[in-house]
């Protein structure tokens, strides 16, 4: 239950606010209903909030027979006594009743408000000797909290409210330009996200259908719980303390049997897949068919038995056509019998738009049929697809690339048989570790000669956006591309250390610890022992070990307007990346003196003063801390 304590507009504001986070509300206010304004009297007739009247609350004896001693003060005129009073009237009501929040109002204007104003201090200690949080407003003193400008976000093609809230606020120092700020983050969502919510929050519960069937069953007892600890330590859950959705699985196949908590642990990850990298228009029309396929895994997971001659199995079928995300159904017999059908392999860059080549934003808006798209590529280069066109976004959920990567080469091969051209969608650079090798050579064997249409790549243009250069005379002679996990998730091994050589890792970010301890030779988290697996972290690199001070950068949704950058040291980065939360995929990670080349005015005699200089270089780098991030492009980037 909140109390608010006050009957003005910004009461009527606060219980508003209370309303929508489904919270009870009491109105405190000397004179009751009428003393309201006009919003919070329509809400007490509507029975959305009760009304209490300061004079209707139980005074403590002691305090009534003072008052019958001194007498009645004059109309109008507040003395000690009263407030006095109105004081311990609170302090037993809050006594007997469970108030979780008080917000204190009208206390705004000085010339208005003179008792409530004097009251303030005393209510909010009140309110901590009882444990209750309060605001005050416009004393933040006072305040153990601040009330957040929100927005509650409706399906839209129902009208129903959701889940999803959206809050702003500027802890006391701006309530006006929060609202702005509000209305704007807002506006610039997209109308669906109330939908998305609910949608997601459908899938969750199917999902965990068969954990509940467990628990009917005792099949939870049986087994001690252990087996079905979804929400552990290992972060199998969508919501767990893990902060990134590609955590590493074992591949699975289509004939593999599953223990029910693995069942469950299984269509968990995949909901935080499709909640990171679906658009949001796409999940506010799943229908429970729909959720249920993507559920299940038996779409595009290969059999043991199947050949690999393009013949798909008895029990393997390509999923029907669906309707476009853009709300258009493709009209496929429109398409000419006998039109040659021509399949295209596409980069579309690290992200932002405007990366995209001139023929890679012709063959999406000029000359595709049917594009199949890897889940990375972002929603601002999807949106540039006509409606008209045909959509699929690759199922390459944990334990399911290889399944996947099958069902998105079979369907571009039967959509080029008839007759359409395809777009087979890539992010970055299709041959830079985007396994377009294997697709070449499976469409030649299938009669399909694939035109490769080259990509910015993102290991070269994300670093350029974190003004991380990576050559520069001086600090940085070559540089080397690698990836931090090799096929079905097995390790890779990483170069050694070379002073002049920036190093490139992709797809390793989720695996930051193993990485940096290959490069270390030691674990990162634990510096103080040797560990019994630093032999196998040895084992992981060529060459020297790199020195625990070595400037690292994570760049994350390079080019894109939430581009996060952390930068530290190898030994910090861990324990850094771990402190900022939720990780933002896709990301990579640059290693090496080039990281701090262009920083504030430069730093380009990294190779002519050698190895004496570095700890005081690194020093004044990170200006004495252990890690920076920053937030964005830069807004020159807006024009473009």
């Amino acid at each position: 239950m909140v109390l608010i304590i006050g009957g003005d507009a910004l009461a009527a504001s606060r219980a508003y606010a209370s309303l929508e986070a489904d919270a009870a509300v009491v109105v405190l206010v000397r004179g009751g209903s009428p003393a309201l304004c006009d919003e919070l009297q329509w809400r007490a007739r509507q029975g959305q909030v009760s009304v209490l009247d300061w004079d209707a609350l139980s005074s403590d004896s002691r305090v009534d027979n003072a008052c019958a001693l001194e007498g009645t003060s004059a109309p109008g005129i507040e003395t000690e006594l009263d407030l006095e009073r109105d004081i311990t009237s609170l302090d037993g009501y809050l006594s007997r009743t469970p108030v979780s929040l008080v917000c204190v109002t009208g206390t705004l204007s000085l010339s208005h408000s003179s008792r409530i104003r004097s009251l303030a201090p005393h209510i909010a200690r009140i309110c901590r000797a009882h444990r209750i949080p309060v605001n005050v407003a416009d004393m933040p003193a006072l305040c153990d909290f601040y009330f957040a400008s929100t927005h509650r976000f409706v399906d839209p093609t129902t009208g129903a409210k959701s889940s999803m809230q959206l809050g702003v606020t500027a802890n006391g120092e701006g309530c006006r330009l929060a609202s702005r700020i509000r209305r704007e983050a807002v506006a610039a969502l997209p109308k669906e996200v109330g939908g998305a919510v609910i949608r997601i929050g459908q899938l969750r519960r199917l999902a965990r259908e068969h954990e509940r069937e467990a628990e009917g069953c005792g099949v939870i007892e049986e087994t001690n719980g252990s087996d079905l600890d979804i929400e552990g330590a290992n972060g199998d859950a969508e919501d767990t303390s893990v902060n990134t959705p590609n955590q590493p699985v074992p591949i699975r196949r289509a004939d593999d049997s599953e223990s029910i908590a693995e069942a469950v642990r299984r269509r968990m990850r995949w909901v935080a897949q499709v909640s990171e990298y679906w658009s949001i228009s796409q999940l506010s029309v799943l229908t429970e068919p729909e959720m249920r396929a993507v559920l299940s895994g038996s779409i595009g997971l290969p059999s043991v038995g199947q050949h690999n001659h393009g013949e798909r199995s008895p029990s393997q079928s390509l999923p029907p056509l669906q309707t476009s995300q853009h709300g258009l159904q493709p009209i496929l017999s429109s398409v000419p019998s006998k039109k040659q059908g021509r399949i295209l392999l596409v980069g579309s860059g690290p992200g932002h738009p405007s990366l995209l080549t001139l023929a890679t934003h012709s063959a999406l808006t000029k000359h595709a049929d049917l594009i199949l798209s890897d889940k990375l590529v972002p929603s601002a280069v999807l949106e540039l697809i006509p409606r008209h066109v045909e959509l699929r976004i690759a199922r390459k959920f944990p334990g399911n690339a290889d399944g996947a990567q099958t069902e998105m080469m079979e369907a571009a091969v039967e959509a080029a048989r008839r007759g359409l051209t395809v777009v087979r969608l890539k992010q970055g650079d299709p041959i830079v570790y985007g396994r377009a090798g294997e697709e070449v050579l499976y469409f030649r064997s299938h009669g399909f000669e694939p035109l490769v249409v080259p990509g910015v790549s993102s290991a070269l243009a994300a670093p350029t956006f974190a003004g991380i250069p990576v050559t520069q005379r001086g600090v940085a002679e070559t540089f080397i591309v690698c990836t931090g996990v090799g096929r079905q998730g097995k390790e890779v091994r990483l170069p050694g250390y070379e002073r002049p050589r920036t190093l490139l890792i992709l797809m390793g970010v989720a695996r930051l610890s193993e990485v940096v301890g290959a490069l270390l030779g030691y674990s990162p988290l634990d510096t103080a022992s040797i560990s019994k697996d630093d032999s196998k972290r040895e084992g992981r690199r060529d060459g020297s070990p790199y020195p625990p001070n070595l400037p690292i950068a994570i760049i994350e949704r390079g080019s894109m307007p939430d581009q996060r950058v952390l930068v530290s040291t190898l030994e910090n980065v861990c324990t850094a990346l771990e402190s900022l939360g939720a990780q933002r995929p896709p990301g990579m990670i640059v290693v090496g003196w080039a990281v701090l080349a262009l920083h504030g005015h430069g730093d380009v005699r990294v190779l002519e003063e050698g190895e004496g200089s570095d700890e005081e270089r690194v020093k004044q780098w990170l200006g004495g801390r252990r890690w920076n991030v920053t937030e964005g492009i830069s807004e020159g980037w807006s024009v473009l």
